[in-house]
């Protein structure tokens, strides 16, 4: 790597030179933009972007070593380059210099999560390494956000250089998820046989996408995980949730129990959280004033909220008795659902037709209206409903006061008890294998 003059040049020279260097490279003169970038150089050599493709070049010609002067004084230039910390490491890989290589690969992922390509060189180092289940993690982490964005779909849509390491990735998830969730229900298939288990491993496989998702409704497209086999339907019958009665005879307990928290606000928190104001937009409207769906959560995630249960505990202890989803750090999820006047909760779509959801109004306004698959249902107090979520849904809140309902997951009544316990075993490890991936839960 050349040096260049002890004195600063003029900014306006090496300006000169990028212009030059990035016009080149817009007409694909690969020649002619190496040379303006060397000329960069010359005048500035910690200049970043220079220094960068310099590497990039080197590298492509398949001088490995000659590349690294490049990209480490670039990145010991510039620490929270994301794309240059993926290139230094993927030189340090292609010299078995894994260690470094999966510290470099690692920092460019801590500056961006959703880089996948860094993400696919780094579960790469990791199986060179020998840890395998690391790398698989993190080649499923790679091969998910790259298909979510449209990439690596087909041979069109993945980058040629990256083509035999995207095969390998796809073809070592293959080979080892569904021995993976067969081996963990295989007490299941001992107990019960594999005709219970059938539509659990068709599931499974349109999970791994090993067959095609066919919808029965195409209103219905759930946004982690379908069960096929489950009769489509926006709204359930009421006869199908004889423990109804447990909440509507106790209306007035949780009621009052209610009241209580509307007085004294404490623990009432937003029912989705956002990182700023703007990410709300996609989620909530409002019609004058600032829209707001609060909670107050007996459970969330999966785990008990004792301090909001000690408050309500009359209204705790009927949940309790309830036959309520219980799958670790996922379900159930149980609050009195709060909507402000004003508040519209916008079209959206859930997670899985194994878990449906139910609605306990508690305080209903006028003008008050949930719509599911096109089909609209007013809240009436007192009388529960239950709809699959994954159908797209919306409600809103046109009154004068605040909506209150009681909302909490339950499963799915077509599904079996031998389906329901395989459900929650899949729903965990598949949670477990998605955060060791890097993947966020929907």
């Amino acid at each position: 790597m050349s040096g260049g003059p002890s004195a600063k040049a003029p900014a306006a020279d090496v300006a000169r030179e990028l212009r030059a260097a990035h016009e080149a490279l817009g007409q694909r003169r690969a020649d002619d933009a190496e040379a303006a970038f060397k000329r960069v150089l010359a005048l500035d050599p910690d200049n970043v972007e220079a220094l960068h493709y310099m590497g990039l070049q080197t590298f492509a010609r398949g001088s490995i070593e000659g590349s690294l002067p490049y990209f480490e004084r670039a990145a010991a230039l510039d620490a929270h380059n994301a794309p240059l910390l993926k290139n230094l490491g993927v030189a340090y890989g292609e010299l078995g210099r894994n260690v470094e290589a999966f510290d470099v690969l690692s920092r460019s992922l801590a500056i961006d999560p959703e880089f996948f390509v860094a993400r696919l060189h780094l579960a790469g180092v990791l199986e060179d390494s020998g840890r395998e289940g690391e790398a698989l993690a993190n080649y499923y982490g790679a091969v998910t956000k790259a298909q979510a964005q449209g990439r690596w779909l087909s041979e069109s849509s993945t980058a040629p250089a990256l083509r035999p390491l995207v095969l390998h990735a796809m073809n070592k998830i293959d080979a080892a998820l569904l021995p993976k969730y067969v081996d963990l229900l295989a007490p299941l298939r001992s107990a019960h046989g594999d005709a219970a288990l059938a539509r659990v491993m068709q599931c499974v496989d349109i999970h791994l996408g090993r067959v095609p998702t066919v919808y029965p409704d195409p209103r219905q497209k759930p946004k982690f995980l379908f069960f096929p086999g489950l009769p489509p339907t926006s709204f359930f019958d009421r006869a199908q949730f004889p423990w109804y009665a447990q909440l509507e005879d106790n209306y007035a307990v949780i009621r009052a129990e209610l009241d209580a928290v509307l007085a004294d606000s404490s623990g009432v928190v937003p029912f989705l959280k956002f990182d700023s104001p703007d990410q709300a937009e996609g989620y909530l409207a409002g019609e004058g004033a600032t829209p707001n769906w609060d909670a107050f959560f007996f459970y969330r995630h999966g785990r008990r909220e004792d301090a909001n249960c000690a408050r309500c505990p009359r209204t705790a202890a009927i949940i309790d008795a309830l036959p309520i989803v219980r799958i670790r750090e996922h379900a159930p999820e149980i609050c009195f659902s709060l909507l402000t006047p004003g508040t519209h909760i916008l079209p959206h779509r859930g997670v899985t037709n194994t878990r449906a959801v139910t609605h306990f109004p508690l305080i209903v306004p006028e003008s008050c209206a949930l719509v599911v698959g096109g089909e609209k249902r007013e809240w009436r107090e007192g009388e529960c409903f239950t709809f699959d979520d994954t159908f797209e849904h919306e409600a809103w809140n046109r009154g004068s006061s605040t909506r209150v309902v009681m909302l909490m997951d339950c499963w799915n009544p077509y599904l079996t008890a031998v389906e329901r316990d395989a459900v929650s075993v899949l729903v965990e490890a598949i949670g477990d294998f998605n955060r060791a991936a890097g993947i966020a839960e929907p």
